[in-house]
């Protein structure tokens, strides 16, 4: 079933996934590109930045950046805590791909997603793929009471300080949520979806780094 999608996007529908040799060639210029520039000319997460219509939070239109294994750039660095306490760093996940998801409970589109994104955790578990939440806004019980009503079992990193948001700036754009990264087995970017992330577009793109060479 496919679900119904944010109405303030430039583009219809979801852009289907690039071809690997159709990407940036290298992350070095993705921070230094305007956002969705494909839709115009204007940034329109810049703008909903300066008014977000009361809705307080930015929603992507849905885009994927895939970033093919030679053009990746160095592996990303974090480090956070869990809603448990356990102390997390992007080097636990080195070895083996996963998924970041940055969310918070009052986030519209984070709540459409969340059933897809444990389906897919539950599906690529066996194959060690790693699934992490970076909440930028709730506490801790607000944060697990949403865990509860949508049965999520993997873990997230309480970000309120926004070390870990700060850290991913190269591919996050701030306050643009729900924004959901693959990481490959050496903790690079190898994918981004800005919005939502439809079930069948996050299952290419972990398949994707779970064919690639060890």
């Amino acid at each position: 079933m496919q679900h119904p999608r944010e109405p303030d996007r430039c583009v219809p529908g979801l852009l289907r996934r690039t071809g690997r040799r159709q990407v940036l060639a290298g992350l070095a210029g993705l921070a230094a590109l305007p956002l969705l520039a494909a839709c115009s000319s204007d940034d329109p997460l810049a703008a909903q930045a300066g008014n977000a219509d009361g809705k307080n939070y930015i929603a992507g239109d849905g885009s994927v950046l895939e970033i093919a294994e030679e053009d990746r750039g160095e592996p990303v660095q974090f480090s956070s805590a869990l809603f448990s306490g356990e102390p997390i760093s992007a080097n636990d996940l080195t070895g083996d791909p996963a998924v970041l998801n940055f969310w918070y409970a009052a986030c519209a589109p984070c709540r459409v997603e969340a059933p897809d994104l444990q389906a897919l955790h539950e599906q690529f578990e066996p194959e060690g793929v790693r699934f992490l939440g970076i909440n930028v806004r709730d506490t801790v019980a607000t944060a697990q009471a949403f865990e509860r009503n949508f049965g999520i079992t993997y873990p997230s990193v309480e970000d309120l300080n926004g070390q870990v948001l700060l850290a991913m700036t190269d591919y996050v754009p701030p306050q643009a949520v729900p924004t959901t990264i693959v990481l490959d087995r050496q903790g690079r970017v190898s994918a981004r979806i800005l919005g939502i992330a439809e079930r069948s577009t996050l299952r290419t793109l972990i398949t994707t780094v779970l064919d690639e060479q060890a």
